[in-house]
């Protein structure tokens, strides 16, 4: 029996009843519509408890609940993922007390806005276009996600499950902006935390032995690992290891200074409070989803024991193939009940709808605000009704780009984890975008040039390029280049193994890199007078 075939019609009433239910709850929260600040800020009325779930939500997504179990099952997988939960809080703790204050101090609708009105209308443009491309590559992984457990459920294929969930999510964002957003983002978070729950119990319940069983196999040396599932911190210096205490306390802050401070993915959701204070809490108290991260390790772990006791050949082949971004929707299409499998998948189908539709609030926000300023439009005498429909075609235009590119993803991916993809999309452009904020916020002591700031960014894209191997598998995918005439290139910091190339150094430490390169180049060149 194929695995799709286990998904009955009971379970597809349950995933479509769920998905109208948010729909619903979505449509009764979205309140009044007739401004781009009640569609882009949900009026600045939402209470902060809903706007940190929301951001909660949006961490953990589809990303995480599939991607972490199928790393963490892999044969290489341990807990060491999870050391970069402290580079997150400490990130979330700055943002909070430096960031928010700066962005409540006027009316603006995005981090760029502050960046324009600091150093000029030219760095506003550049961090918009580089927000735009950082987002296409780390919101094209997301629908991958959802796409993957689509797949698993229909037997369809890749690019039919993008275009149903890209259909979706652009439904859920015209309908009511940012406070539907918001308001279904905190039903899968709930929903999340439920299920996985209820995974890793039913899971261990099916092991002979159980818990014991479960600590047992999980914290074996030969059987789980090199050092064991169960294996916290990595303390090597080895550079092209990314989960390490070192990545964790320099470079993952980082990461989640640009992912919560000045990604419009996330700071937009700050926008959304009523003030700084509330809006200092919604992102501290964010840190909470790191015990979210948690769960879904041991769930990882308890697939892993589960499968190595009762099929070990699957455990086995997990190592050389993508069969372990799959196992966990598997196992819940092929395991659990009638029913309560369909709710699981459904709430993986809406945490990535309501991950799309975030960012294609926060594109279209940003978009407009290239082209047309807000505040100044509806002072000349702009119709906010005609602003708001604009608002609503760009919507549906990033909608489908970012379909699109999910599906050009998916051909180029090749034999790389979810969780690893995610991060290394969004490497290109974390350290340049934060460094052009920095720069805005340090612009009453040195005022950085758009020349010097651009001309940074181009520096450190190219930097990441070298780093990540992902131009060269395209080169080589489309025959551009052979493999041997690549590695003659002595210079490249890359090296042929078993599983492919790799490279000398982890992607991670382009984080601080870039960014200090962006700011120091900006400060380097003169401000043009």
């Amino acid at each position: 029996m194929e695995v799709h075939e286990h998904f009955t019609r009971i379970d597809w009433i349950v995933v479509f009843g769920y998905l109208a239910l948010t729909t619903w709850v979505g449509h009764l929260m979205k309140g009044k519509q007739g401004t781009i600040q009640d569609f882009f800020l949900g009026g600045r009325s939402m209470p902060w408890q809903a706007v940190s779930g929301s951001i909660i939500a949006t961490e953990i997504s589809g990303v995480t609940f599939i991607g972490v179990p199928g790393m963490v099952f892999a044969l290489t997988g341990n807990f060491t993922y999870l050391q970069w939960a402290l580079g997150s809080v400490i990130a979330r703790v700055l943002v909070g007390y430096f960031f928010v204050k700066v962005y409540y101090e006027q009316e603006i609708y995005s981090p760029y806005d502050y960046m324009g009105n600091r150093l000029g209308v030219s760095v506003k443009r550049l961090a918009t276009i580089i927000f735009s491309i950082g987002s296409i590559l780390g919101q094209s992984v997301r629908v991958l996600v959802a796409a993957l457990a689509l797949k698993v459920v229909t037997g369809w294929e890749f690019y039919q499950c993008i275009w149903v969930i890209g259909a979706f999510a652009i439904v859920w964002t015209l309908m009511g902006g940012m406070r539907t957003v918001i308001w279904t983002d905190v039903m899968q978070f709930a929903l999340f935390t439920i299920g996985g729950i209820m995974a890793l119990f039913w899971i261990v319940s099916q092991i002979d032995g159980g818990w014991a069983t479960f600590k047992e196999i999980g914290g074996n040396v030969q059987e789980a690992g090199d050092y064991g599932k169960f294996t916290l911190l990595n303390l090597t210096t080895d550079p092209d290891v990314g989960f390490t205490l070192w990545v964790a306390i320099i470079a993952v802050p980082f990461l989640n200074l640009n992912s919560f401070g000045v990604d419009q993915l996330n700071a937009q959701r700050m926008f959304c409070c009523k003030s700084a204070r509330e809006a200092r809490k919604a992102i501290i108290w964010s840190s909470i989803g790191q015990f979210l991260t948690l769960l879904m390790l041991l769930v990882g772990t308890a697939l892993f024991v589960h499968y190595s006791v009762n099929e070990p050949s699957l455990a086995e082949q997990a190592l050389f193939d993508q069969s372990k971004d799959y196992v966990f929707p598997t196992w819940i299409t092929t395991t659990l009940p009638v029913g309560l499998r369909g709710l699981i998948i459904a709430a993986i189908f809406a945490a990535a709808i309501s991950s799309l539709d975030s960012i294609l609030a926060a594109l279209s926000q940003t978009t407009l605000a290239l082209f047309i300023d807000p505040s100044l439009a509806v002072k000349n005498g702009k119709d906010p009704a005609y602003l708001l429909r604009i608002s609503r075609y760009l919507v549906v235009m990033w909608g489908i780009i970012l379909s699109l590119c999910a599906i050009g993803l998916d051909e180029l991916r090749g034999n790389i984890n979810m969780v690893d993809l995610a991060f290394g999309m969004i490497a290109y452009t974390t350290g340049p975008l934060l460094g052009l904020f920095l720069a805005a916020l340090f612009a009453d002591r040195r005022r950085s040039s758009a020349r010097g700031l651009f001309i940074g960014c181009i520096i450190s894209i190219f930097m990441v390029l070298l780093v990540r191997t992902d131009i060269y598998n395209i080169v080589i995918n489309l025959n551009w280049i052979s493999v041997d005439n690549l590695f003659a290139n002595r210079w490249l910091p890359i090296e042929v193994t078993a599983s492919g190339i790799s490279s000398v150094i982890h992607y991670a430490w382009m984080w601080p890199v870039t960014c200090l390169i962006t700011l120091g180049a900006g400060f380097l060149f003169p401000v043009q007078k």
